[in-house]
């Protein structure tokens, strides 16, 4: 006899619902027990359908009055013991599929919080907000149809046909028989399916960051009248969504067809087949149809069985997105036997420090530089030439491809990150305001600091004079990335936070670039006290901002070309004398003698 061989699975589909399994579905077992248990009940009284009114019938038929009274209270008793289980299925379910979305959301978000930097800069935000959104709602349906449709309406057929080969297995036979014909064509769609789902999912990503992108720069799109470009490249997007869509609902809709004639098949043999008995007195009218009531019944579990394929492939594909994030391990981590930094004086240095965003491309090269403690370093340079990436490899947001970062003679990726990053406060151009009060943004700084130690710190910073202003003060909430102020007055929290912070070594990558000329004094001021017996590492394009620092770092593709105090350097006739020269002519000044 030849063996019967079930539909392929892809490679790798039923590892990744082991995982699934193990990881998110099972610590809820409990629960899925008892909707197990209210599962049977569902099935056995479905079950009962058919039985009762092929009894019926017969009964009817030999004139049993008693038939006529039982038989409906039979039937009502069995469809209330239906509906309660059913509901309290569905509630269950629900509960357990909501609680495993969010659980997955949640370790998704903690995976990308505490992963590497440059894992989160090969998507943008958008694409990476979309995983939360439409992945999980494909994998929420998918669940919940598994643990209602599969579960509910696997046990309903096995219990229609239990009572079918109860009423008649020949019958019973002869519709099973038109089964196979429908199942190929269904998993051939399903793999379909799967291949239009991972596309779709992509395409949506796009689009999602490709609306974000734009309408955050709507200020530059209407300054040079980019509307009808942008426009353009957003019909683009939804076209490719659209047609994608559309190729699964094409799909998709191929399905009920192949359903509806399988059933239909189904139920003319069995028409013809019964007739042709009762004609001959081998079978009853009551046999007829019972029969025929289990395999109408049986329609509807057979309809949403064949669907269920379809979604299950599609939250495969958004499945496998998510493990592939979930997957790729985070290489700034703690080292196993790394120890908090044991910080002395807080000497700053590079030793041969070497670095690549890609393996085709050096971004720094060799890089030896000593910052004593509580000094000031300013590094300066053509845009590219590597000093805020050479500033990133301090807090390790980077981590160094030769050489070494040491803080008073530890190389910063031997102590625990927690312990350096609390060392190191940070003013970057990139300023980053939350959506929360003005008093949680500079408390960022220090959490647990008093609103008087908060307060200090935005006067230090000059803010505290403009949040006064504001009509609910340091409650005010900031808005989406601190939109309800200007690029000034977020520098000021953003400085006004690493003030609060008091951390031995400071990092100011512009950290006022964005401030007017009142506000630049009094920030300057607040700095230079700050900055004292502090390790500074100062970036600034404006070079009025580092004439005072101890050491000036002139960087050149990747390179240190100079170093030296800003007079000696003038005099050399070097980069930064011809840089300082550029700036007194845009300024309008007269280079002195």
């Amino acid at each position: 006899m030849k063996p019967i061989k079930l539909p392929e699975l892809p490679g790798d589909t039923l590892p990744t619902l082991l995982r699934l399994w193990h990881a998110w579905v099972k610590p809820h077992w409990p629960t899925l027990a008892l909707s197990l248990v209210l599962v049977v009940v569902v099935a056995a009284t479905t079950g009962t359908y058919p039985v009762l009114i092929s009894k019926a019938f017969d009964a009817f038929t030999a004139k049993d009055e008693r038939a006529l009274l039982l038989a409906p209270l039979v039937v009502i008793a069995a469809t209330l013991v239906r509906g309660f289980a059913m509901y309290f299925q569905t509630v269950l379910t629900n509960t357990v599929v909501t609680r495993i979305e969010a659980d997955m959301q949640s370790a998704l978000y903690a995976h990308l919080i505490d992963g590497d930097l440059a894992q989160l800069s090969r998507e943008s935000p958008a694409m990476l907000t979309q995983r939360f959104s439409t992945d999980f709602i494909y994998i929420k349906e998918a669940m919940a149809r598994v643990f209602t449709v599969l579960l509910r309406d696997g046990a309903t057929m096995i219990a229609l046909v239990i009572a079918m080969l109860w009423i008649d297995p020949v019958l019973t036979l002869l519709a099973g028989a038109i089964a196979p014909f429908a199942s190929r064509p269904i998993a051939k769609l399903g793999k379909r399916l799967r291949r239009v789902a991972t596309s779709t999912q992509e395409e949506i990503g796009s689009m999602a960051s490709l609306v974000s992108e734009s309408l955050g720069g709507a200020r530059v799109a209407k300054t040079f009248g980019l509307e009808g470009y942008l426009k353009d490249q957003a019909r683009g997007a939804f076209e490719k969504v659209r047609e994608l869509k559309m190729k699964s609902a094409n799909a998709r809709a191929r399905l009920d067809p192949l359903l509806e004639v399988a059933g239909g098949l189904a139920i003319a043999a069995v028409l013809a087949y019964t007739g042709w008995r009762i004609l001959a007195g081998t079978s009853t009218v009551g046999d007829f149809t019972g029969f025929v009531t289990a395999l109408l019944m049986a329609a509807q579990p057979i309809r949403t069985l064949g669907n269920l394929n379809a979604i299950v492939q599609e939250a495969m594909s958004a499945l496998k997105r998510f493990y592939e994030v979930m997957d790729e391990p985070a290489t700034i981590v703690d080292r196993p036997d790394a120890k908090p930094l044991a910080l002395g004086k807080g000497e700053l240095a590079f030793n041969d420090v070497r670095f690549s965003y890609h393996a085709e491309a050096s971004a720094l090269n060799g890089i030896d530089l000593v910052l004593p403690a509580g000094r000031t370093a300013a590094l300066v340079g053509r845009s590219g030439s590597g000093k805020s990436t050479l500033m990133a490899l301090v807090p390790r947001l980077y981590d160094v491809t030769g050489g070494a970062v040491t803080i008073d003679g530890q190389d910063v990726r031997d102590v625990t990150v927690a312990s350096l990053r609390a060392s190191i406060a940070v003013v970057s151009q990139d300023v980053v305001i939350f959506d929360d009060t003005i008093r949680a943004n500079i408390a960022f700084g220090r959490p647990g600091a008093t609103d008087a130690e908060i307060e200090a710190a935005a006067k230090a910073a000059a803010a505290h004079d403009f949040i006064m202003r504001l009509p609910d003060g340091y409650e005010t909430r900031a808005g989406d990335r601190g939109s309800r102020f200007s690029g000034g007055e977020r520098q000021r929290l953003s400085l006004a936070r690493a003030i609060l912070k008091n951390a031995p070594i400071l990092l100011l990558d512009e950290a006022t670039s964005a401030l007017d000329a009142e506000s630049e004094r009094l920030v300057q001021d607040a700095l230079a006290e700050l900055m004292q017996g502090r390790t500074t590492l100062v970036i600034a394009h404006r070079l009025s901002t580092v004439r005072q620092a101890d050491l000036i770092v002139v960087m050149d593709r990747g390179r240190i070309a100079e170093t030296g105090r800003h007079e000696d350097l003038v005099a050399a006739g070097g980069l930064y004398a011809n840089f300082h020269r550029l700036q007194l002519a845009d300024d309008g000044e007269t280079q002195p003698a």
